[in-house]
């Protein structure tokens, strides 16, 4: 059982961290090879070190898609993010490429056939997860966590803070009382800077971009709050840590406060179940804790390579839910088909949607007119409201 009172943390990285900067790499992949065939299967990992870059899997798409243009699109992240070091420069690096053709094998299991439906990519179990202790459907710790990275990232890219440079971590610790959290405890934000900046200026330049995410009150106290904790970060990104795509999962995810089935999303395409089903897992936790019909709401779908339907669908809503969790599980498998062709063609995920998602968490984010973060609509509240009475 929970204590009345506790604590709980969870961190963010920003774009400009190695493995970050690996995620949007492999997700730009994934949408180059998307923008020119929806069809695309790509399953890519990326590597990042001193002014060197390495790309390997799998993928089957048009010839357009050359070693040339993946490697154009690496330079262009790169180029994006901010990178400009000397140990780490967008025209500089050097990019390897050793992506070859998909194995016949899997693809012979995951296409659909005159007497199949298109079969999950993996085997696997998936996660989604929804609370109501953000506007977002976030946990909070993980959604003040991503915000404060943001702006500081968009004062960086604005000009608006010159002395930043790319690569930041931050950390937030909250307390909870009575399930709800109250005030940050401590709060961990290291970010790089230019060697012409001091330490106690950079802990002045990060403090308002804190203040401003956190609700009013919510602060902690001075001897808490920690930026730079070692005193200098001026050598940082790939130049300082070896970076490699997947590696920040529950960055990526809910911060914690949910479970993780273990697969990495970014660099997949949506047939790659560990993708397109966490994001429906989502979708559907998400819709039920908008709806009202509980507080906490955590969702496991589980899938077996080549088989179309998934093996199992669990519903907890944790001990507050205000419907029968059986007759739930039902009715959302009614509203949408998870099959992973039924996820892809309702939540339209074969777009060239996915380097958005590669940094500040693939959940909690605003739907976006192109089709963006589809997983966060909320358009199946009023059926769940109707068929549970729910006002």
């Amino acid at each position: 059982m929970r204590s009345a009172s506790y604590l709980f943390t969870s961190e963010s990285v920003s774009e400009g961290h190695p493995d970050k900067v690996c995620d949007r790499i492999s997700d730009a992949i994934v949408d180059t090879y998307l923008s020119h065939d929806p069809d695309s299967r790509v399953a890519v990992e990326t590597m990042c070190t001193t002014n060197r870059i390495i790309m390997a899997g799998e993928a089957r798409g048009p010839s357009s898609v050359s070693k040339e243009l993946m490697e154009e699109v690496a330079r262009h992240c790169v180029r994006g993010i901010g990178y400009e070091q000397a140990g780490f420069h967008w025209r500089n690096l050097v990019v390897e490429n050793y992506v070859h053709e998909q194995s016949a094998d899997i693809a012979a299991g995951v296409d659909a056939g005159e007497d199949k439906d298109e079969g999950a990519g993996d085997q696997g179990i998936m996660f989604g997860f929804a609370c109501d202790e953000t506007p977002d459907y976030m946990p909070a710790p993980i959604y003040y966590a991503h915000n404060i990275l943001k702006s500081l990232a968009e004062a960086r890219h604005s000009g608006a803070e010159p002395e930043l440079e790319p690569d930041s971590k931050s950390q937030v610790t909250l307390e909870y009382r009575e399930g709800e959290p109250v005030r940050a405890t401590s709060i961990v934000v290291s970010t790089q800077h230019q060697e012409r900046v001091s330490t106690e200026a950079v802990r002045q330049l990060v403090r308002p971009h804190v203040l401003n995410v956190l609700p009013e009150g919510w602060m902690c106290s001075e001897d808490e709050f920690f930026v730079n904790p070692t005193g200098r970060f001026v050598i940082g990104g790939p130049e300082g840590d070896c970076g490699l795509t997947g590696r920040k999962i529950i960055v990526d995810t809910y911060g914690g406060a949910a479970p993780h089935g273990g697969g990495a999303f970014s660099g997949k395409d949506p047939t790659k179940v560990d993708r397109s089903a966490a994001y429906a897992a989502r979708y559907l936790a998400k819709n039920v804790v908008a709806a009202g019909l509980a507080r906490r709401c955590t969702i496991q779908l589980s899938y077996a390579i080549g088989i179309s339907r998934p093996l199992s669908v669990y519903v907890d809503t944790h001990g507050n839910g205000q419907v029968d969790e059986d007759r739930l599980g039902l009715l959302l498998r009614e509203l949408l088909d998870l099959s992973p062709r039924g996820i892809r063609r309702h939540l339209k995920l074969n777009k060239p949607i996915y380097a958005r998602t590669s940094a500040y968490g693939h959940f909690g984010r605003p739907p976006e007119p192109d089709g963006g973060f589809s997983w966060e609509r909320l358009d199946l509240v009023g059926d769940l409201r109707r068929a549970f009475g729910a006002n």
